[in-house]
């Protein structure tokens, strides 16, 4: 029976020349289905079909085709924004059990950008402060890579439990697990507490200075998710936040701080931060508007190029500086110059119309981090 009412489904989408799509099947839906709409990119109006009693699949049929050509969608501004109601599956819905999904989802483990872009700046630093011609503790970058993931799900943990009803009033952002109530509050407070409990467990095998001055790091990761409500200058305050990793990477090696080297280092990171993280603004700056939050993307506005530009051009020059003070060799210089082509193509190609675009750029800047990191560990280790 099954199989004959799969076949009648498929012959009657076949004949109406519809866009169809399987989705994956789970012991529940892998996504989360409201107003019993179903939306895919490069599709307008909507059909849902269960494929028989038993049957987890969901055939979906994208009754238009004029946002479709040759299989790409056009851009995401061109889609009726009023009809979207899912949340996309990643390998969270797939492996882990009912009970842990929301808490995974909370701490963005199914996107690792986040803890690549906080991650970064800390290998840099530990690079830099290796010996000459010696390569970076591998044992401090371990650690700090663990501080890193955890770091950033307690950010956003923190950052959803600040922003739980602005969040629901944000497409992007409407069904994280708190704005949607898959979790509570209170669920997310203890789930917090738990994240930093591990953290302090890294930061404990670190030295005292490197533990006060992670510790002073806290103050700026409870502040940044108040400052959309006061500035339009939030995207700054995250780059103070998310690079102090390149203070303690270098504290953590050697005990104390070199402000030659680390400063132009830090700010470096600011400046970076502000051009990647206004590329991801923009993705929300119609829902911003509506709700009255800031950003720099609402801030910058038409001349957002203009002012990224400045910013990486500073970041560059920053991170030259750096180099300079450390003494590193011509293998850090070489790729300064390949990374300001990666980050000159974001600024010039980005599309601040098309989420997809934006969001496309934002993660690109894992391999920006991936080629500083090159050129530091090159520069330092053939010294």
């Amino acid at each position: 029976m099954t199989f004959s009412g799969l076949s009648g489904v498929s012959r009657g989408l076949l004949q109406s020349s519809v866009t169809t799509h399987y989705i994956n099947p789970l012991p529940k839906y892998p996504l989360r289905i409201h107003n019993h709409e179903v939306w895919s990119k490069g599709t307008e109006l909507h059909q849902e079909k269960s494929l028989g009693a038993g049957w987890n699949y969901i055939l979906v049929a994208g009754m238009s085709s004029s946002l479709v050509r040759d299989g790409k969608p056009k851009k995401d501004d061109e889609k009726d924004k009023s009809s979207i109601g899912v949340e996309e599956a990643s390998w969270i819905d797939f492996y882990l059990p009912e009970g842990a999904k929301g808490y995974a989802k909370l701490a963005r483990l199914d996107k690792p950008i986040g803890t690549w872009l906080l991650a970064w700046p800390c290998m840099w630093s530990i690079a830099l402060a290796a010996d000459p011609g010696s390569l970076p503790s591998f044992e401090m970058m371990a650690l700090f890579g663990c501080k890193a993931l955890l770091l950033r799900g307690a950010g956003c943990t923190i950052n959803d439990l600040f922003d739980r009803d602005i969040d629901t009033k944000v497409e992007r952002t409407r069904l994280r697990p708190i704005a949607s109530g898959l979790l509570t509050p209170f669920q997310g407070l203890q789930f917090l507490g738990l994240q930093l409990l591990l953290g302090l467990g890294i930061l404990l095998q670190l030295n005292n200075y490197s533990r006060v001055l992670g510790a002073l790091s806290l103050l700026l990761v409870f502040s940044y998710p108040l400052m959309k409500r006061f500035t339009f200058w939030p995207q700054a305050f995250l780059g103070f936040t998310i690079n102090w990793g390149a203070l303690l990477g270098w504290a953590a090696v050697k005990g104390s701080l070199e402000p030659a080297v680390v400063l132009p280092l830090y700010l470096s990171g600011v400046c970076w931060t502000l051009v990647y993280d206004t590329i991801y603004a923009h993705q929300d700056k119609e829902d911003d508007v509506k709700v009255g939050v800031k950003s720099t993307a609402l801030r910058f506005g038409d001349n957002t190029k203009l002012w990224l530009t400045g910013f990486g051009t500073a970041s560059m020059g920053l991170l030259a500086l750096s180099g300079l003070s450390a003494d590193l060799g011509w293998q850090y210089y070489a790729s300064l110059v390949a990374a300001s082509g990666q980050l000159g193509w974001q600024i010039g190609t980005a599309d601040f119309s098309s989420c997809a675009d934006c969001n496309r750029k934002f993660v690109s800047n894992k391999w920006f981090g991936a080629i500083i990191f090159g050129g530091v560990l090159l520069g330092r280790t053939f010294q």
